[in-house]
């Protein structure tokens, strides 16, 4: 077990806590939660690099707690009406597709690894800018409808284009 597991252990801890504060209507203790998990997130890569703690188990891990973050944010933020159910829905179908190919892939004897492309990364990291500054508008009193037409207009390119990226990366492997 080393330092960078546990830092995302910790932010898979982060998760419900984010989660609840935004039911509860907390925006700014949601705010801190998913900026502390997004330090987190970028120390224990910091230290995983630089120190050599690369670890199977965390290179497992890490991906996971960002979805899970990621995921329950937006799953949230959509039961309590801020984002578009249409958004959330897209956001999440992605990642199940993603999860999907994968499986399919393994149980055909055909094992694929999909590693983040560059359009997959300005993907989420476009939906933690928006995230971020969703939570810091609700907690601020900010008002904020064009970010959400905004957001959710770039979100769903980038995640429509992420999605389909990553459906012809699996395709071409299954046809070969």
């Amino acid at each position: 077990m080393t330092i960078p597991n546990l830092i995302t252990i910790f932010r898979f801890c982060l998760v419900p806590l984010a989660v609840w504060c935004i039911a509860a209507g907390a925006w700014g203790w949601a705010f801190l939660a998913f900026l502390v998990a997004g330090v987190s997130d970028g120390i224990d890569g910091y230290l995983a690099k630089r120190f050599d703690m690369r670890s199977e188990l965390g290179a497992f891990l890490d991906p996971l707690a960002d979805k899970a973050l990621l995921v329950s944010i937006f799953v949230t933020l959509g039961i309590v009406g801020v984002v578009p159910l249409w958004l959330v829905i897209l956001a999440v179908f992605r990642d199940l597709m993603i999860v999907g190919a994968v499986l399919v892939s393994w149980v055909m004897g055909q094992p694929i690894r999909i590693a983040p492309s560059k359009l997959s990364k300005l993907n989420t990291a476009m939906q933690i800018v928006f995230i971020v500054l969703l939570l810091f508008a609700k907690g601020t009193g900010w008002p904020f409808p064009f970010l959400i037409e905004a957001g959710s207009a770039i979100v769903a390119v980038l995640t429509i284009a992420s999605a389909a990226a990553y459906l012809r990366q699996w395709l071409n492997h299954m046809a070969s």
